[in-house]
């Protein structure tokens, strides 16, 4: 079916413009992969360090295989995962379809099909493969509402497509497949999986440079943020995780059942609603490690500023 609103976006991008893109994970800022101009003004809109690569979206595997040397390895884990949270770093095929500027100078590129019928929609209308980091100024909590993404970075964007509250909530998880398979960094696509299919998951180390979202105050809010809190101190807002938390001003639940989708589904929002209230810190409840747990923990270090 036609929707004018997706031609109008398609039409943008093809112009070098900007278009807010709903996925599954997070609201991202989208443009032409391939126009460096396009993909400087992402930069310019979230402040972001030109050293940091972005993902290229993709309709499918084929047009992913068109623009990175997906080995055997790679192939696997897309059939597993795409459409869908998991983006794989891989050598650069087609250097004209990702413009150097979005692969931060690089010989590989980080690509991934996502699992959103608007997002495929304006990809496969388009007819490229589509930058688009998260739509949050660099360093802020990633939007997971059009709202939250409009309040960001809509003044920079043509075009705002609404896609209602993202299923996921966390960015892809990056997985380098340059040789030694490498955890990149963790997101909705759990390790336990991944590693099933193509096994052991080295540590990123000085390939951390291949991917986004590594930057040390990466998702933080203007209050700072402490983790492994038993509960909150005075003035502070605080993210409870679990059973038997009273409800109160300044406290929210990720999850009142324990459950870490749906923690992973409110946190970028929590942490947002938090910090509106001005608090002298956010403290956040312990997050179990396992399965999403790793890729919440991963996100809330970030924001307190403790990974590097």
């Amino acid at each position: 079916m036609f929707d004018p609103a997706i031609d109008r976006a398609a039409d943008d991008l093809k112009q070098g413009r900007l278009v807010i893109m709903p996925t599954e994970t997070v609201y991202g800022l989208a443009a032409d992969a391939s126009n460096a101009a396009a993909v400087a003004a992402i930069y310019q809109a979230k402040g972001r360090p030109s050293f940091n690569p972005l993902i290229a979206h993709v309709a499918d595997l084929d047009a992913a295989r068109a623009i990175a040397v997906l080995d055997e390895r790679a192939e696997r884990l897309a059939d597993a995962f795409w459409p869908g949270p998991l983006t794989i770093v891989a050598p650069i095929r087609d250097t004209s379809a990702v413009c150097d500027l979005a692969r931060a100078g690089l010989d590989t590129v980080a690509v991934r099909v996502p699992a959103h019928p608007v997002a495929l929609a304006l990809i496969k209308a388009f007819g490229g493969a589509v930058a688009a980091p998260s739509a949050n100024r660099s360093g802020r909590p990633s939007p997971t509402t059009l709202a939250d993404a409009m309040d960001e970075t809509g003044a920079f964007a043509a075009e705002g497509l609404q896609g209602g509250a993202c299923q996921i909530g966390l960015e892809s998880t990056v997985i380098g497949l340059v040789g030694q398979p490498l955890w990149l960094r963790a997101g909705g696509a759990p390790r336990e999986r991944i590693e099933t299919l193509i096994g052991p998951l080295g540590d990123a180390g000085a390939d951390a440079r291949r991917t986004p979202g590594r930057l040390v105050a990466h998702y933080a809010p203007d209050a700072p943020v402490r983790l492994n809190a038993k509960g909150p101190e005075p003035g502070e807002a605080y993210l409870s995780f679990g059973a038997g938390e009273e409800t109160a001003p300044g406290r929210f639940s990720l999850s009142e059942t324990g459950d870490l989708s749906q923690a992973a589904q409110r946190l970028f929002s929590l942490l947002r609603t938090a910090d509106r209230l001005g608090p002298s810190a956010i403290a956040v409840a312990p997050i179990p490690e396992h399965d999403l747990g790793e890729a919440i923990n991963d996100r809330l270090s970030r924001a307190a500023g403790k990974v590097g």
